[in-house]
């Protein structure tokens, strides 16, 4: 479900090392009347402060040094990568920091807009070679594992997971299905632990894999 309802506009903070680069990504998002840039930034560990400090909903990051990304503790905004990295390891790893979409540094402007709609309605979005990356890796194992896996998820863990595909915070999910918000994380730590999932990003990116997530 989205979470564009008219309320708002999406605030959007951006780091890139190169000035020109920058310069096209505010252009870009300069461009959408329902974006609002809120910050321009040169690299990233210049940007985590005022992310921390200021309601963002997405960061835009073009890099192909993701060293920062992955050092920096999570943050709360939905982070779009532009990057030539794509080796499944490091994909893996930004995905696990929070990073909810990645992109070649030559995308269209129209794919950077997608981008930033998709990750602000809670999705997660490859570009092809990232995807075809991951599936390198991944795409070996045997069918029968991935079932047993998804079996293991309850119900009610499922609609908590699809929740957390759209974006919702604890508090959110518990006022949706009428319960506590002890009894969301409970259901969040049993999703991850079963997922095999060390963040609710890399949830949401094995529930689509795996299929709990329609998209």
């Amino acid at each position: 479900m989205s979470k564009r309802t008219g309320g708002g506009a999406i605030r959007i903070a951006v780091a890139a090392a190169s000035a020109v680069r920058r310069a096209g990504l505010e252009s870009i998002i300069g461009s959408h009347a329902e974006f609002q840039l809120a910050g321009s930034f040169a690299t990233v560990a210049s940007l985590a402060p005022f992310a921390r400090s200021t309601e963002l909903d997405v960061i835009v990051v073009d890099s192909n040094s993701i060293h920062d990304l992955l050092l920096e503790p999570t943050l709360e905004a939905a982070i779009v990568l532009l990057t030539e990295v794509s080796d499944a390891r490091s994909i893996s790893r930004l995905l696990r920091s929070g990073v909810r979409a990645i992109l070649s540094r030559e995308s269209e402007p129209d794919d950077v807009l997608s981008a930033i709609f998709a990750v602000y309605d809670g999705l997660v979005l490859l570009s092809m070679p990232t995807a075809e990356s991951l599936a390198a890796v991944f795409g070996g194992q045997p069918l029968q594992v991935e079932d047993e896996l998804s079996e293991e998820i309850t119900s009610r863990e499922t609609d908590v997971l699809r929740m957390l595909a759209e974006g919702l915070v604890n508090k959110d999910i518990a006022a949706r299905l009428g319960i506590s918000e002890h009894t969301v994380k409970f259901h969040v730590s049993s999703i991850l632990d079963k997922l095999g999932a060390s963040t609710r990003t890399e949830a949401v990116t094995q529930g689509i894999r795996r299929g709990l997530i329609p998209i």
